[in-house]
């Protein structure tokens, strides 16, 4: 095998010593080099472990350079220019007739507000709706109070009662509830 067959990166020495000498003594030093338009950088590694740690340490460094170097968004040239929105149009001229329409249909709605708020059914119905709010607050107390009672947790545990009087709570409870 000879030093034509190597990478161009690997040169082999003109000496007399053995194949495989040659080729450590050239592993421990090799050369990196990357073409970039008139420059030419190289850097040598003596020691293939530390290398290797090199090999993965520079393209993260790279990374997060570039994740890192913030610059400010511009959104062009007009990005300080508020839009059209911000500029008054013509003053329109005003109907007469269309200005008392309106003021017209504005009482309108106003009276069929106050009068739909005081109706009574509206007022049947509010209630209602309030009772059973009530209702369904006090039906889901009293149930998760019976499940912590059963489980012994919670504000309704019988954790410190006898069996005979943990179940007379219980059934207390669920009595109270009007469960069973």
């Amino acid at each position: 095998m000879g030093s034509s067959s190597l990478p161009s990166f690997i040169q082999m020495p003109s000496t007399h010593s053995s194949f495989s000498e040659k080729l450590s003594t050239h592993l421990k030093k090799f050369q990196i080099g990357t073409p970039t338009r008139d420059t030419h950088f190289s850097w040598s590694c003596s020691s293939p472990p530390s290398c290797k740690a090199l090999h993965k340490s520079v393209p993260l460094a790279a990374s997060l350079a570039i994740l890192l170097w913030s610059t400010p968004a511009h959104a062009g040239f007009m990005s300080g220019i508020s839009g059209l929105e911000s500029i008054p149009g013509p003053q329109l001229p005003q109907i007469d007739f269309l200005k008392q329409l309106n003021e017209e249909n504005q009482k309108k709605y106003a009276e069929n507000d106050a009068r739909f708020k005081s109706s009574p059914l509206l007022k049947k119905l509010l209630e209602k709706s309030q009772l059973n709010k009530e209702k369904n607050r006090k039906e889901i107390e009293n149930k998760y109070c019976i499940r912590g009672a059963e489980w012994g947790v919670g504000d309704c545990s019988a954790e410190g009662m006898s069996p005979e009087e943990r179940e007379k709570f219980i059934a207390a409870l669920k009595q109270k509830a009007g469960v069973e």
